[in-house]
């Protein structure tokens, strides 16, 4: 039997935190609105343009073969176009129709709503620290570390667009001036 590694406080508070939040978004998603998948794959076309379907599948941290459906269904919904690639006439290139512009807009509309009014509860230094915070777990998403024996795959990282502006270690650093106190836990000592 093998034994668990050691897991910091840090990755449980956080892992919880992203959960928690993520769980709470898709409970404010309109009841017809774009399955997960399709929200997912018009996301990633509209950030970062026309792409194979297997890069889209490798930005989603996904087979190609489990997306073929939902590539179909866009391409018949018209929220996204397939066309032969011009430098490898052999690949099929997915790009984002302004229907799909559209449809991904509505669909996420709700749940803007919802954070905007969240996020007036939060001080301006908050809401920056909460910035800077979704710029570092978008690089975390794409991040081709792996657990030494998972059997996880590893995205390609050159086929990844990210989902917003890097963050990067020479980051300026953002200090709350009132500190978040997590229920369970004391607050930060200075």
């Amino acid at each position: 039997m093998s034994q668990r590694p050691e897991h910091s406080p840090d990755s449980a508070e956080i892992r919880q935190g992203v959960i928690r939040l993520a769980r709470r978004l898709s409970a404010e998603r309109p009841a017809d609105g774009l399955s997960l998948n399709k929200s997912s794959v018009l996301g990633h076309l509209r950030r970062g343009g026309p792409m194979p379907a297997g890069a889209l599948a490798a930005a989603d941290h996904q087979q190609p073969q489990s997306l073929t459906r939902v590539f179909a269904e866009l391409q018949r919904d018209g929220l996204i176009s397939r066309s032969r690639d011009s430098q490898d006439g052999r690949q099929r290139v997915l790009e984002l129709t302004d229907a799909g512009r559209r449809a991904l807009a509505e669909d996420m509309a709700q749940r803007d709503a919802w954070l905007d009014v969240a996020l007036d509860d939060l001080s301006p230094t908050e809401r920056q620290v909460l910035l800077l915070a979704a710029g570092l777990m978008n690089r975390l998403a794409d991040s081709p570390a792996a657990v030494p024996g998972s059997t996880a795959a590893v995205p390609d990282s050159s086929a990844i667009t990210p989902d917003s502006p890097a963050v990067t270690r020479d980051s300026p650093a953002v200090t709350p001036d009132r500190p978040a106190v997590t229920p369970g836990h004391p607050p930060p000592t200075r």
